[in-house]
Order: C-alpha cells, then structure tokens, then sequence
C-alpha cells in the first residue's frame, strides 16, 4: 500500500511542501508522475485550496487510457469545484515551471540482473529450460559491464566474486522531478557484501518473495532505489541535490505537526484512526525508515523546509 492510500496526511504534508516552491518561482504548475488512484493529487488540490496556494495547473503524467479514466471520475466525484485545474498528459512536457512529484515510481524501472564473476561481470538472463524459465548468466554486455565497473570504482574494492544485485541502466535519462519518494537506499548500502541477491522484489496479493520466475505476468516486480544513482543522474541533467531524508523525518519536519492541531477535537474512533495511520507512515519498522524522500531543484528554490530537520544528502 502506498503512503497516499494509507493517510491523506501524506498528501498534506507534500502539499506545503509544494506550496513553498511554488511561492519560490512566483506560480507554476504541478506535474505528478503516475497518480495511481488519484487520491493524492485530491489530498494535495484539497490542502493547497485550505493555503490559499492552488497551482495554476495540476498535470498527470498518465500512459494508462483506462488510469486516466479512472483517475478522472474520481476527482470529479471528490474535489469537482478543482476540476478546472486537473489535465492529464501521455508524455513529460516541453516546459515546466513549478514543482513535480514521483511517489513509488523509480522502484518501477527496470532493471539488470547480474553477478561479479572471477574473470568479469556476468548478466542474468531468463531462458526457456524444457518449458520452464530458468536463470542462467552470460557475459555481460559492454553498458552493463561498465555500470557496475563504475560502481565499484566509487565503492573502492570489487564486489565479491558472487555477488548478485540489480541497476537501472535506464535511471539516468529519466530523473528530472522535484520531490521523489520510494523504497530505496545509498549506494554503498545497496551493494554491501551482506546483500548479495540485489533488491529486486515481487508482490502478489499483498505478499512478498524472491522469485521472479513464479506467476510471470501476474505479480508485480520491483526494486528497491539506489538514491546515490538518483543523485548523480540530477546532477548530471543539471538538477542539485535539495534533500534527502527517511519518509518520517520528511513528514515530521514538513508540517505533520500543523496537520495534527485538530487531533483533539476529533471523535475517539477517528484519533485511533488516525494514529495508526500516522503510526504507519512514520515508526521505522513500518514505512518511516524504509521509505525516503529526496528533492532536486533548478533555479532559486530553497531549500524544502522537510529536510531542516534531518537531512542525510552527505550519506549519498
């Protein structure tokens, strides 16, 4: 379950976060890549109506017909007066000016499976063995090859000979939003000797395992973030680092507080509600810790007022 469909305070909090760059630039837009659902482009319209700090527009970036649709008829039936505001896109736009959200997108991009050899890189590939999939390695092409090479020059020392992760070749030519939230860690956490097997992970039903070859084209695959690679990829398409935090100290130093001065007046059902959801969103054996928060800006845009509490850009 993502942080928006836990608690609307998710929303709430991106919001003001929103609100401050969109005051830094003097107005603009906000771009949402994948807005799932659409619950948090409601909780983040709904908050930013409460600050007087609406967007001039709140584009989705949306390749899925029948998402849009879905996305569309929602809103209408829960912020209609906003509606005017809300358009949707099928590719990234020209020019943007304002601010722009990737909540539980990178962990979506694909990525290479390989392992250190004694002699070099290998590349993990799926083949059909008698009807069924099986793993085998190869050597690795030269891009791939040369990523992980790369690696382990900034890491110091050569991985294992055995050594199984995974890379987003593909992270680089994508990262140019502003506020990015997702499973993920630093580099030199990603590929500690102890995390031999990478962090590719799949979901079905609610459940977690290993294995990618079982229920193929039925669970979901993803994997988890390396933010270091997300650092440099900003860097490199002219983007600073803004921030970088666990979910919890985002939320806690982004207004949560602010969200939660009418938690006494609540009715008793609610506040234990509510708690829990908040409970959820920030203890770190729950999404807190494992969920992180980073910001990449152009231009003259301050410094988000999430990160003054505990921002961790010199881990990466």
């Amino acid at each position: 379950m993502t942080a928006p469909e836990v608690s609307p305070v998710f929303g709430r909090v991106l919001a003001r976060q929103c609100a401050e760059v969109l005051a830094d630039v003097h107005g603009g837009a906000i771009l949402e890549y994948g807005a799932g659902s659409g619950k948090l482009a409601r909780d983040i319209l709904e908050t930013l109506a409460r600050l007087d700090a609406l967007p001039e527009r709140y584009e989705i970036l949306e390749v899925s017909a029948e998402l849009q649709e879905r996305q569309a008829r929602y809103l209408r039936a829960e912020i209609p007066e906003l509606m005017s505001r809300v358009s949707w896109l099928d590719g990234p736009p020209a020019n943007h000016m304002g601010a722009v959200i990737a909540n539980e997108v990178l962990d979506a991009l694909p990525v290479e499976r390989f392992v250190r050899g004694s002699s070099g890189i290998k590349q993990l590939r799926v083949i059909d063995d008698s009807g069924a999939f099986a793993i085998v390695d190869a050597p690795a092409p030269d891009r791939l090859s040369n990523a992980v090479l790369a690696i382990e020059a900034e890491l110091g020392q050569s991985l294992p000979v055995g050594f199984v992760s995974d890379i987003s070749l593909g992270l680089p030519g994508w990262v140019a939003a502003l506020f990015l939230f997702d499973y993920g860690v630093t580099r030199r956490e990603y590929y500690a000797a102890e995390r031999s097997g990478g962090w590719l992970r799949c979901h079905f039903r609610h459940h977690a395992h290993n294995d990618p070859l079982v229920l193929a084209g039925i669970q979901d695959l993803t994997a988890w973030v390396d933010f270091s690679a997300v650092a440099a990829a900003g860097l490199n398409s002219g983007l600073d680092v803004a921030g970088y935090s666990a979910q919890a100290q985002f939320l806690l130093g982004g207004g949560l507080d602010a969200e939660m001065q009418e938690f006494g007046a609540l009715p008793l059902v609610s506040q234990l509600e509510l708690s829990g959801q908040v409970k959820t969103l920030t203890l770190p054996g729950a999404m807190g810790e494992h969920f992180k928060c980073m910001a990449l800006r152009r231009g003259e845009v301050r410094t988000p007022s999430a990160f003054r509490m505990a921002d961790r850009t010199h881990t990466l």
